[in-house]
C-alpha cells in the first residue's frame, strides 16, 4: 500500500511533467484542506452577509495560481507557499469588491460621530451603553459595528502598503513587508504603537484577553476558543465584540 507521502510526490512527478488535469485536479482536492483553513480564520472575521461559498471560492482560485506557479526543486514546502497564495488571493478578492454593505458603513459613521460627540461633552470616553442610548439602539449593534468595521481598516491599509511596493501586482498577503527598511521615525512611531496596544490590552479583563489572544494570535474561531473556555460560542462572540471595542475605544 502507497503511503500518502509517496501518493502526493507521484502526483507531483506526473504534473511537473506534463501537468495533465487529472492530476491538477487530484492535487487540489489534496491540498483543499489549506482552503479550508484560511476560509474559515478569514471568515470569522467578517459580518454575516459575508457568504464563506465566496470566500473558498477566491481561495480556490489562490491554491490554483499556487500550482501553477510554485517552483518544486526550490527548498520551500509547497503548504507554505499555497497559504500565502491562497491568504493573499482572498484578501485581495475581499479588497476589490465592496463586501461591506452600505448601511454597514453609515450606521459606523454615524457611532463614529456619536462617540466623539459624547467625548467632548462627557469628556472620556463613552461606553458602548451610552452611545447606544444616544442613538437609540443596542449595545450588541454598537459593538457588532466596530467588529465588522476592523478588518475593513485593516484591508485598507494592507491596499497602501501594497500599492507603494514595485510587484504590487502579486497582491497583499503574498509577501512578508520588511520592517527593517523603517526609518528610524517610522520605527519609534511603530514601537509606540505597539506598546499602546500592549497597555490596551492589559486593561482588558482576563477573559477579555483570552479570547484576543487565542483569536488573533493563535487563529482560534470562536467556536475553538468556546470549548477552550467552556463556554458558548455567542458567549464568545459577545466578549470579543466588547474587547474590541475597548481597545478602539482606548487607543483612539
Amino acid at each position: 500500500m502507497v503511503s500518502q507521502e509517496k501518493y502526493v510526490d507521484q502526483l507531483w512527478e506526473k504534473w511537473i511533467k506534463n501537468k495533465d488535469e487529472n492530476v491538477t485536479n487530484q492535487l487540489v482536492e489534496h491540498y483543499l484542506y489549506l482552503v479550508d483553513f484560511h476560509t474559515q480564520r478569514i471568515s470569522s472575521h467578517l459580518p454575516k452577509n459575508v457568504q464563506r461559498d465566496e470566500i473558498r471560492s477566491l481561495g480556490l482560485f489562490g491554491l490554483y495560481d499556487a500550482l501553477q506557479k510554485f517552483d518544486y526543486d526550490r527548498d520551500l514546502k509547497f503548504d507554505t507557499y499555497a497559504s500565502f497564495r491562497i491568504r493573499g488571493a482572498i484578501m485581495d478578492g475581499l479588497r476589490k469588491e465592496d463586501w461591506l454593505p452600505r448601511s454597514t458603513r453609515d450606521k459606523a459613521k454615524k457611532i463614529d460621530q456619536a462617540s466623539h460627540e459624547l467625548t467632548q461633552k462627557l469628556q472620556r470616553n463613552p461606553t458602548a451603553a451610552e452611545i447606544a442610548d444616544f442613538l437609540d439602539m443596542t449595545r450588541d449593534e454598537v459593538e457588532t459595528s466596530y467588529k465588522d468595521t476592523l478588518f475593513a481598516n485593516l484591508l485598507s491599509i494592507e491596499q497602501k502598503a501594497s500599492d507603494d511596493s514595485e510587484d504590487h501586482k502579486e497582491g497583499i498577503g503574498y509577501k512578508i513587508i520588511d520592517h527593517e527598511q523603517l526609518s528610524p521615525e517610522e520605527h519609534l512611531l511603530q514601537e509606540e504603537s505597539y506598546a499602546n496596544l500592549a497597555q490596551s490590552i492589559k486593561a482588558l479583563n482576563k477573559n477579555e484577553q483570552l479570547v484576543i489572544s487565542l483569536f488573533y494570535h493563535d487563529e482560534l474561531t470562536l467556536t475553538e476558543i468556546g470549548q477552550v473556555l467552556s463556554l458558548t460560542t455567542s458567549r464568545i462572540s459577545q466578549i470579543h465584540k466588547q474587547a474590541i471595542f475597548k481597545l478602539r475605544q482606548s487607543l483612539t
